[in-house]
């Protein structure tokens, strides 16, 4: 790509740089994108911020900076707007050449970042013992796109899955297991059947003292380590975790690491010594405490890592946890990623840090909720969580009625991987393509429809590309209609690397190496702009941990190519045009993959 792989944003940041030091303005540049495309494509509120700063006209200040700018390479003139705005609209020229270099990047034009970074995501943390809930969703596939993202930008990144495999409730799943099992009821639905076994012993627990001095009992034995109780703790452990991975396998998520709570127990009395050593903690009323009393939000709110009957918990845990990233994983960033409720804690756990002396980028990347219908937390009838495994069953199961009606001649074996490609994506886009603090009403019919920000929208529009080529080109061997095209693999050193293309399409890359992208339509001219941008959007995605920026791209792409498609013929049209248009299409195809992919959706070769 031209100017050292540069982005037209960054090659405009710097020219406006260069032309403030020019004009001994002293300001750093900062190009945005324009609100308004009918007034360009980028701007800079530069002249507003020196003239408040100065005390001078803004518009003069404006044209000053105009005097020094040298962009006619890449840039009609600036123009001033408003109150001093300065605008900028790249020549078609510009677009031309940088789309035509984008043909031949694999990365397409996203660069590494300078300085990667160690990041442990941790995202899921189910509990044993439990079924995992459509609440999952959210921390499960955000962090699962936060990682891919992080890894195709040049971070070493580490996913981490804090499973839930400790606590009080093991000491009446225990006694429910040894008085109220059902082996094969166990042997058809493990999760169900403990779940069924706590419930009923946490009944029996609350009417009578002294089923709850027995749970009690057995919690404590499985804390000593007693044979028979730890060996039904890790049953159940076991049980949970085939449970998991099915659902993982399901929406194509892995993890490099799986501690559980039961992972830092041997670290726990460590950690109170050190904290009450070192004059952070202190016991108040039997209990070990950090006070925050210098943090006003804080200073009612003590971080309890030692309960006054000698116990620990959360806290205790994520404590050994923060110590076990850094110091043993050797992180300098953390990313946590769980719903908005845990937010005090989270506070507590990284000023504890901090004042430890803790020097990584510790982050909660907090989310709202999945809301039904009736714009309350989704529940069964029974008022239990609707189950994972439930929601992605019913999407498979309504996309695949879907594919029925478009394509009824398709083989079964076609038909159902297309279902499961476009049912997963259509859950996940669902989620990401929402700002995530914001509560979202899970809807079936929005999120699997054709039309709107829907992943089954953006998919039809790489099938429809595909099919273009088809008709294309000679018959040739075609990869298997749904074959998880896009996911991700580690190279030699750890890091994510993202290879999308089946042999076919790398044959059409080599194909495009030769072709001249010539843009004499504005629906062309748009729609090449619009690819541009795809470098210049996936960095900021990590700016707020906002997936939903690159989903919302990608639906304005699918729209502008859907523009591009109506109005310039491709396949009937004359060279030069048909090459230059079929070479469109082909970025547009990769540009929309490779962004799906990114957030953790495949595309079908079909629908």
């Amino acid at each position: 790509m031209t100017d050292g792989g540069m982005t037209f944003q960054a090659r405009l940041a710097r020219k406006l740089s260069e032309a403030l030091a020019a004009a001994e303005l002293p300001l750093t540049g900062d190009v945005t994108p324009a609100t308004d495309p009918r007034f360009g494509d980028y701007q800079t509120n530069a002249a507003l911020i020196l003239a408040k700063q100065r005390g001078e006209n803004p518009r003069a200040l404006a044209a000053k900076i105009i005097e020094h700018l040298r962009v006619s390479d890449i840039c009609e003139p600036p123009q001033i707007a408003g109150a001093g705005f300065i605008n900028f609209t790249i020549r078609r020229e510009a677009v031309e050449r940088q789309t035509t270099q984008l043909l031949t990047d694999e990365r397409l034009g996203v660069s590494r970042v300078e300085k990667p970074r160690r990041i442990v995501i941790d995202f899921g943390s189910p509990n044993v013992a439990k079924p995992m809930h459509v609440g999952h969703i959210r921390s499960t596939v955000l962090g699962d796109a936060l990682a891919r993202i992080a890894s195709f930008l040049g971070h070493e990144v580490i996913r981490d899955n804090h499973i839930g495999d400790w606590g009080t409730q093991f000491g009446m799943v225990i006694h429910g297991w040894k008085n109220l099992l059902d082996r094969a009821a166990l042997e058809q639905d493990p999760i169900a059947e403990l779940v069924r076994i706590y419930k009923e012993t946490n009944q029996r627990a609350t009417a009578d003292p002294a089923v709850r001095e027995a749970c009690r009992e057995e919690l404590v034995k499985l804390q000593a380590g007693e044979p028979e109780n730890f060996a039904i703790w890790q049953e159940c452990v076991g049980l949970s975790m085939r449970e998991f991975e099915r659902a993982y396998e399901v929406l194509g998520i892995r993890y490099d690491i799986q501690r559980g709570e039961s992972f830092y127990n041997d670290r726990l009395p460590g950690i109170v010594e050190r904290l009450l050593n070192s004059g952070l903690a202190e016991i108040s009323e039997g209990a070990v405490c950090v006070f925050f009393r210098d943090i006003p939000e804080l200073a009612d709110k003590p971080c309890i890592i030692r309960k006054s009957d000698g116990g620990y918990n959360y806290a205790t845990t994520d404590v050994a946890t923060v110590d076990y990233r850094v110091r043993d994983l050797k992180a300098d960033t953390v990313w946590i990623i769980t719903g908005a409720p845990q937010q005090l804690h989270f506070r507590q756990i990284f000023e504890l840090a901090r004042r430890e002396g803790y020097t990584a980028d510790f982050r909660h990347i907090t989310h709202g909720s999945i809301l039904g219908e009736d714009r309350k937390l989704m529940r069964t009838r029974s008022g239990d969580n609707v189950a994972l495994k439930d929601v992605l069953d019913e999407a498979v199961v309504r996309a695949r009625k879907i594919v029925d009606e478009k394509n009824a001649e398709l083989a079964e074996a076609e038909k159902a991987q297309i279902a499961q490609v476009v049912g997963i994506g259509a859950v996940k886009y669902a989620d990401l393509s929402q700002y995530r603090m914001t509560d979202y009403i899970f809807s079936w019919d929005r999120m699997l429809s054709l039309q709107g920000n829907t992943a089954p929208y953006l998919q039809n529009a790489y099938v429809r590309i595909q099919s273009i080529f088809r008709k294309a080109e000679p018959p040739s061997p075609q990869p298997s209609p749904a074959s998880g095209r896009g996911i991700s693999s580690a190279d030699a050193n750890g890091r994510e690397s993202v290879n999308p293309f089946s042999p076919g399409e790398k044959v059409r890359m080599r194909g495009m190496a030769e072709a001249t992208i010539l843009l004499n339509k504005s629906e062309e001219l748009v729609l090449a702009k619009r690819l541009c941008q795809f470098a210049e959007v996936v960095p900021t995605v990590l700016n707020d941990f906002r997936p939903n920026v690159l989903a919302n791209y990608l639906f304005e792409l699918a729209n502008s190519f859907h523009a591009f498609y109506e109005a310039c013929p491709v396949l009937k049209s004359e060279e030069p045009a048909r090459a230059s248009r079929l070479a469109l299409c082909n970025l547009t195809a990769r540009v929309l993959q490779r962004g799906l992919d990114l957030l953790g959706i495949q595309v079908p070769e079909r629908m």
